[in-house]
């Protein structure tokens, strides 16, 4: 019993040890089911010493030593597998081996094995996708007898003479079972709490988060500037609790909620130095209030007292910061601290995805306008030749011709926004194939079926007339006779469909490398809608080419 009482007040000095390696950095990769070569090490020389100070501070009992020196393999073993508990456990016994008796070899030997065990454990475990129970002290309580009882079953079966290694084994081994296993148990118990501790934290910084982004990512597509910037503070304010939030771009205060918002104002510029040199630097800087201490520069009389600024990145540019505050009397809490650095990443994200879909509209604009001023010089020519044919016999038609042409060049050069209705849409095209059917005469007939539903649906600009024109050019103009040309549109079960389509078959691989025709749409409709939207070019050889418009319903995706 005195034996008992003495290894469990040597085992506490572990149960304090494994209380403040919880709260150190090294317990961080224990959170991790697959650790890196450098964190493995870490660990090995953490529990290589505790095993080897299991063995100093054990108590002489017939020429050997009773001792937690088990604790140490044990738990490496379990926590990062075989090779850690074999590694750990090879040197604490070789360090046992070193300090000499009759049990010097089997228990160098029992320590390796006791490694090696938690590290079987380990492997059972994970393969059987049960990896948290690694930090069961149940679990660890049986791993820790069965290789303390391994360890006795090695001393009777290697210790020499016998009969002292058993009257050896008789003294120490049902303390050293108890004690080592109960001690590896309280050992997991802490480090399984702290990391329930740890995880609960992460969850909820994590929902701060995502709640924060779904209710701020939106305002950033509208632009950075005062409007978005002042919801922006006040949904981080809301849901971090700081004592204020502030966000500015590189030059002045765009908005400022909380504590000091009556002399933090809108519009001034920025004068912090805490705040020029995050921007300067490119870095994280983070006044506590103690060491560091917050200084406002605007007035003495300003409650708040810590800072954290983090600067807002945007294609490796500081276009502004966000900053948490807290008042003087209060902590600046790590997970308002993390979270503050998280929210700016993501901001710096989004930033950028806002410029690039910015530089994205506006190529694609250029090329709408590139499109819609290019008037095909054939197609002019062709035009201006079958209106001289027409003038001398049929004056009325030339003139009708001549009305449909300047509307169509206008409409081409002057529309303006990027919606028009299929209506205008229609009329835009029927004004160009009136011309093209008069210079094909029979060779080329047009029919329309569009449900009137539609004809106030909102397309993209632009959108019929480049299909049209390739159902002309590459379609109807190969052919000697018969040509036909038909436009519909209806709705479909979820979704819009229009369908231009020809019967001469002859333009489908041709028109996929075409970039101002089909490209061009099928982008805007993409860019504007989703990808879930485009166009889609098919054939039947010698029979019909067909282009595909889908756009979603009246009511559905917004551009």
């Amino acid at each position: 019993m005195t034996l008992i009482i003495d290894l469990l007040q040597q085992m506490s000095v572990f149960v304090v040890i494994a209380y403040l390696f919880t709260k150190s950095p090294a317990f961080r990769p224990l959170t991790s089911e697959v650790l890196p070569f450098r964190q493995k090490f870490l660990l090995y020389l953490i529990f290589s010493s505790f095993s080897i100070l299991g063995t100093y501070f054990g108590l002489p009992v017939k020429g050997a030593i009773a001792n937690t020196r088990a604790i140490g393999p044990v738990l490496a073993g379990i926590i990062g597998g075989p090779g850690l508990g074999l590694a750990t456990g090879l040197t604490g016994g070789l360090h046992r081996y070193t300090l000499g008796g009759f049990t010097a070899l089997s228990c160098g030997i029992s320590t390796t094995l006791e490694g090696l065990v938690g590290g079987l454990v380990y492997q059972h475990l994970t393969r059987r996708n049960l990896a948290d129970k690694r930090f069961s002290p149940a679990v660890v309580l049986a791993t820790t007898f069965a290789a303390e009882t391994l360890q006795m079953t090695v001393i009777l079966l290697l210790s020499r003479p016998w009969q002292d290694a058993f009257a050896l084994v008789r003294t120490i081994a049902l303390p050293m079972m108890l004690t080592n296993s109960v001690g590896a148990a309280l050992f997991i118990s802490i480090i399984r709490d702290q990391k329930s501790v740890r995880d609960r934290v992460g969850v909820i910084s994590s929902a701060k988060a995502l709640k924060i982004a779904e209710k701020t990512l939106d305002l950033l597509s509208q632009g950075f500037n005062r409007e978005t910037a002042t919801r922006i503070a006040e949904v981080i304010y809301r849901e971090t609790g700081v004592g204020a939030v502030a966000i500015s771009n590189a030059d002045e205060l765009l908005a400022f909620t909380g504590l000091g918002a009556d002399h933090h104002l809108p519009g001034s510029p920025v004068q912090s130095p805490l705040c020029k040199t995050a921007m300067r630097e490119k870095r994280v800087v983070f006044a506590d209030g103690h060491q560091r201490k917050f200084i406002c520069t605007v007035s003495e009389d300003c409650p708040l007292g810590s800072a954290l600024i983090v600067p807002l990145m945007c294609d490796d540019e500081v276009v502004g910061t966000i900053k948490l505050y807290e008042p003087k009397q209060k902590l600046f809490l790590n997970i308002n601290r993390a979270l503050g650095k998280g929210l700016a990443h993501l901001f710096s994200n989004q930033l950028l995805r806002s410029r690039f879909q910015s530089q994205k509209d506006l190529l694609l604009q250029s090329e709408l306008r590139l499109a819609q001023a290019q008037v095909n010089p054939h197609f002019l020519f062709n035009a201006l030749n079958t209106i001289r044919a027409i003038v001398t016999r049929d004056a009325e038609e030339a003139r009708s011709l001549l009305l449909h042409l300047s509307t169509f060049l206008r409409k081409n050069l002057k529309r303006t926004g990027d919606l028009a209705s299929l209506a205008e849409e229609v009329a835009h095209v029927q004004s160009y194939l009136k011309i093209e059917e008069a210079r094909f005469a029979d060779r080329l007939q047009v029919s329309f079926d569009i449900d009137p539903a539609l004809e106030p649906l909102q397309i993209p600009v632009f959108t019929l007339q480049p299909l049209v024109e390739n159902a002309v050019k590459h379609g109807i103009a190969n052919l000697l006779e018969g040509g036909h040309i038909a436009i519909s549109a209806r709705e479909r079960e979820d979704f819009v469909e229009i369908v231009i389509e020809d019967n001469a078959a002859s333009y489908c691989e041709q028109e996929q490398q075409n970039g101002l025709g089909i490209d061009l749409v099928d982008k805007r409709i993409r860019n504007i809608y989703g990808p879930s939207y485009g166009v889609r070019l098919s054939c039947l050889p010698e029979q019909w080419t067909r282009a595909r418009i889908k756009l979603p319903k009246p009511g559905g995706p917004k551009p």
